[in-house]
């Protein structure tokens, strides 16, 4: 299977042990011009800018665009290359399943989950720069998460359609909880429920509340 353009890119920067301040300042390009690519937004990116990455990290710009092309030195795209593991940052925001907790502006560092990158790609759909792990706390979604579980949250993922269980802001702190969309309404809201009966559910409107993401996976101890 072949590998996506920002995967191989990031794959590349990776090996060369650079960042993406550096690769940015060397081909004289925007960091946000190597973010959105990294992050899979940019699928047709300006060639000019993009050859001027090619050269920064010693490849053609064949290669970038379709794994074709010199490389200098070993290809970081391997043949063990999708069953090897990929590292998700751990952010250190508690998202509580009670009355909701604040959340914390830095991510923890030294923490990262790894999971398998053919399950992430596969099975997730998803791009493991936009994912992070955290550590849920409180009762109110018992059965589903206890507290102390740690979860993947996609944040790329931040429509209630379909509803599931996501990571958001409701206004009051950074809460982990099952969220629906009431039909018919005008303007849009958005439903919060507990899976734990003893907390009523509650409804806002789609501008109240800030989704951070939806949860894909837990994890438990036992």
């Amino acid at each position: 299977m072949s590998v996506p353009m920002h995967e191989r890119l990031r794959a590349r920067i990776r090996q060369l042990g650079m960042n993406v301040a550096e690769v940015a300042r060397e081909a004289e390009v925007n960091r946000s011009f190597v973010y959105d690519i990294l992050r899979g937004r940019s699928q047709l990116p300006n060639l000019d800018k993009l050859t001027r990455i090619a050269a920064v990290v010693k490849v053609d710009l064949e290669w970038i665009l379709s794994g074709k092309g010199r490389v200098e030195g070993d290809d970081p795209i391997t043949d063990d290359y999708h069953n090897d593991f990929v590292a998700i940052q751990y952010a250190s925001a508690r998202p509580s399943m009670g009355g909701g907790a604040i959340a914390e502006d830095e991510e923890r560092v030294g923490r990262d989950f790894h999971f398998r990158r053919a399950w992430i790609r596969d099975r997730l759909k998803a791009a493991p720069s936009l994912l992070r792990v955290m550590t849920v706390q409180g009762d109110s979604m018992i059965p589903t998460l206890h507290d102390g579980d740690v979860i993947l949250v996609d944040m790329n993922q931040r429509s209630p359609i379909p509803p599931g269980i996501f990571v958001l802001h409701d206004g009051m702190g950074l809460v982990a909880k099952r969220l629906e969309h009431v039909p018919m309404s005008d303007p849009p809201r958005v439903r919060i429920i507990s899976d734990n009966d003893r907390y009523t559910p509650y409804e806002c409107t789609a501008e109240e509340v800030n989704i951070i993401g939806r949860v894909r996976w837990y994890g438990r101890e036992m």
